[in-house]
């Protein structure tokens, strides 16, 4: 059964799939995936099952995988600016030959002369340093807060792509049941032209028997073909189905996909709005997610404001200088800065307002987050009690439509009426088969659905 719980095997399938597409022949048991003989005429086959499709998508789908480039983005960030905070130490080597215009300093030529100077500008000296230097931030609550802002970015980043995965997995999973809905629509009309081509034949049989008239026999060739017709249309919705499952799961077009799940009724124990709501409010990532783009919110702000406070610093050098190398003597210097804000222009109190507004924008997306959980989890309920009550009605529909046919054929085969309340028949069947397909289709996307707004969307994969 295609709808259990539990998530296994979720790198294999990944791997599993792209050495199929490169391969010619391949099975692994317990995966479900056949690679056939790769041709111009028999293009590569991939039996999939829901299950597997689910794990496939998790890591090819493109939206995943730029999530996953956000946090590692968002961790570099938060490396950033931890590194505000811990020791810089650089280093350099220099050597330059310079002169030097002894006016500039403020000597004068009259000055000079009483040196032994003859001229302002010294002849050429060499000056040879090697130092390494330190930069240390003692106290700067800007950085501090800046820093926590980052981790809290992470963790932002972390939900959403979380988030995403489940999206994922709720959106591949209808896709699958909207092609297996193609699968059976396909089935049906084939299984129309099946009925259709017998009644052909029992028309031209009861007009040879001389009970019928070539009217009978003209209005069933028509019903067949507009079977066939129909099975067209159905075909090409199949290929469509499957060209969509194909994006979604990251794989290549040229491998044809067969389905090996089918459409289901499986019966859902009932469960109250509150219950559900109680579920959804502790399992819905996107409210845990908001309240951390609450509290990015709010630390930048922290951040910003605490530009104000005065900060320290510790910066100091070490190294040798020399006009020679070899005579190059050890020089140091040692000092703390202490930094205090006055007044920058407006700019801070600018980033202030600005990080403000952005706090209260998240308060309010919070409020909208949570009534959008408060409806899909309602319509889910709402969409879920309607498609099983459906399911029941279309089964007695398909039961009763067939039973419709028999007497209708009966009725006709006797010879005490025209094929008329055949084709009117058939033509309920062919109805009935539809509302049973689409019974089970919103019954089974219901599901998902449901599953996706209590936040439980693994466990029923």
């Amino acid at each position: 059964m295609w709808l259990s719980t539990g998530i296994q095997r979720r790198r294999a399938v990944t791997g599993l799939i792209l050495s199929f597409v490169l391969t010619t022949v391949f099975w692994m048991p317990g995966v479900g995936i056949v690679a056939a003989e790769s041709s111009d005429a028999s293009p590569p086959e991939l039996k999939l099952s829901l299950r597997d499709a689910i794990q496939a998508a998790i890591d090819n789908n493109v939206n995943v995988r730029l999530l996953k480039e956000r946090i590692a983005a968002a961790q570099a960030q938060a490396n950033t600016s931890l590194g505000a905070l811990l020791p810089n130490v650089s280093g350099y080597v220099s050597g330059r030959s310079q002169t030097v215009n002894l006016g500039a300093f403020g000597l004068p030529p009259d000055r000079l002369a009483g040196l032994g100077l003859r001229r302002s500008v010294t002849d050429p000296f060499e000056v040879y340093d090697a130092r390494a230097t330190l930069v240390q931030n003692i106290f700067s609550l800007s950085l501090i807060q800046r820093w926590r802002a980052a981790k809290s970015g992470v963790d932002v980043a972390s939900l959403e792509a979380e988030v995403t995965k489940r999206d994922v997995m709720a959106t591949v999973g209808l896709l699958y049941i909207e092609a297996l809905r193609a699968d059976e629509a396909v089935k049906a009309r084939q299984a129309d032209i099946d009925l259709a081509q017998q009644l052909v034949k029992l028309a031209k049989d009861r007009r040879a028997a001389g009970v019928a008239t070539g009217l009978d026999v003209t209005r069933e060739e028509v019903q067949l073909e507009n079977h066939r017709q129909q099975l067209l249309v159905a075909q090409n919705d199949q290929e469509s189905a499957r060209l969509n499952l194909i994006r979604a799961l990251g794989i290549d077009f040229e491998v044809r996909v067969v389905l090996t799940d089918e459409l289901r009724f499986v019966p859902e124990q009932a469960q109250s709005p509150g219950q559900v709501l109680t579920i959804a409010r502790q399992q819905r990532l996107e409210l845990r997610a908001q309240e951390n783009r609450q509290k990015l919110a709010a630390l930048s702000l922290s951040s910003v404001t605490s530009e104000r406070v005065p900060s320290l610093s510790l910066a100091g050098d070490y190294g040798w200088i020399g006009l020679k190398p070899e005579d190059a003597l050890a020089t140091r210097s040692i000092g703390l800065t202490f930094s205090i804000p006055i007044f920058d222009g407006g700019q801070r109190e600018s980033r202030i307002s600005e990080t403000r507004s952005r706090v209260r924008q998240e308060s309010i997306r919070m409020k909208d987050v949570s009534d959008q959980v408060n409806l899909e989890v309602r319509n889910a309920l709402l969409t879920m009690e309607s498609s099983t009550q459906q399911v029941a009605v279309a089964e007695k529909g398909l039961e009763l439509a067939f039973k419709e046919l028999t007497f209708a054929k009966d009725r006709f085969a006797a010879g005490l009426t025209t094929n008329i309340e055949v084709t009117n028949a058939q033509t309920s069947v062919a109805r009935a088969r539809d509302n049973q397909i689409e019974a089970l289709f919103r019954f089974n996307a219901s599901r998902i659905n449901l599953a996706r707004a209590k936040g439980e969307i693994e466990k029923l994969f």
